[in-house]
């Protein structure tokens, strides 16, 4: 198998924003009422922002739900997290530089809006090296669906088996897996994090050896 295309996912990845979009659904949701506790909260991690607000809403119905404002709101106050905040993975910047100068194909391909994935590109200073760059809220459904892997191999005229996927969750992992591609964990120097449906690891991106996979 000829690697050609390396495809990220995002957040817990290329940026450590998961608290981010926690505290946006804590400072949104619970203006309307909403009970947002940790265990509700642990279930939508990897759901797309669609998917959040409908699982707010079924369990805490309030009047006048407008879905595409709550989304809007929600994004809106992740951005302003991110623009505001280091969180950049260490490492990931030159990480990729390596690989496009080994004239891999880049992706992205991520559960969260298009407009979060351009911002996080711009404060990494590498959109110019991503190929495609590509958001489940274009699909019908988002991750473990592997749609999304799907559609960013098709961007670049890649087949699925010729990309290589980095995902930080089983439920990337296993959309990535279900697309046909490869696939890396990215753990962050966490070793509880479940890993069974990787191909390969990496803890550190300063530590990350290329190739880290294998052709």
């Amino acid at each position: 198998m000829v690697l050609k295309a390396v495809i990220f996912d995002m957040d817990g990845v290329l940026i450590d924003s998961e608290k981010f979009w926690t505290q946006a659904e804590l400072d949104v949701f619970s203006s309307y009422g909403v009970q947002v506790t940790d265990d509700l909260a642990a279930q939508t991690k990897y759901m797309t922002t669609q998917e959040v607000t409908e699982f707010w809403y079924e369990r805490f119905p309030w009047e006048n739900f407008d879905a595409s404002e709550l989304e809007n709101k929600v994004v809106t106050r992740v951005i302003e997290m991110i623009q505001g905040q280091d969180c950049t993975m260490s490492g990931v910047q030159e990480f990729i530089k390596n690989l496009k100068s080994k004239e891999y194909k880049i992706g992205l391909a991520t559960n969260a809006p298009l407009r979060v994935a351009h911002v996080v590109l711009e404060k990494l200073q590498v959109r110019e090296l991503f190929d495609t760059v590509h958001s489940s809220e274009f699909e019908t459904q988002g991750k473990p669906h592997p749609a999304v892997y799907l559609t960013s191999a098709k961007n670049m005229g890649i087949s699925p088996e010729h990309c290589i996927a980095i995902e930080d969750s089983h439920s990337g992992l296993k959309a990535a897996k279900e697309a046909g591609m490869q696939t890396v964990i990215f753990t962050n120097n966490n070793e509880s994090i479940d890993s069974n449906l990787a191909d390969f690891k990496i803890l550190d991106f300063n530590k990350a050896l290329l190739p880290v996979f294998s052709e």
